[in-house]
């Protein structure tokens, strides 16, 4: 049974356009993990504070598999990374986010569109 992972990012008014923007330049090594199922990138629309960051994996060992792996440092550090050069984040390149959340799901039932 698939997994599905969030991550609920609290974001400040001010810093919607510099997360956005850093994850139309994420690595994208998500992409060719073992188990790797899907990602969704989810802005607020309704008042609310809170991005989501939506991956759905085969497995939960799959998903540990991928946070353990030099892919998934490599990207963060690029991130991180990117975020210093350009100045951005808490006044000196630090987070976009004030906090996040991981929130994690067991796909118990899903329906695809009929042909």
């Amino acid at each position: 049974m698939s997994v599905i992972k969030i991550n609920a990012l609290t974001v400040r008014a001010e810093m919607r356009e510099e997360v956005e923007r850093r994850f139309a330049g994420r690595a994208g090594l998500v992409e060719s993990a073992e188990g790797f199922e899907g990602f969704q990138f989810l802005r607020p629309v309704e008042g609310i504070d809170r991005y989501l960051v939506v991956t759905q994996w085969r497995s939960e060992e799959d998903f540990q598999r991928w946070t353990e792996s030099q892919a998934f440092k490599h990207g963060h550090a690029q991130a991180a990374k990117e975020a210093n050069a350009h100045g951005h984040g808490h006044g000196h390149g630090g987070p976009a986010a004030a906090s996040a959340e991981l929130w994690s799901f067991e796909v118990i039932q899903s329906a695809e569109p009929k042909a």
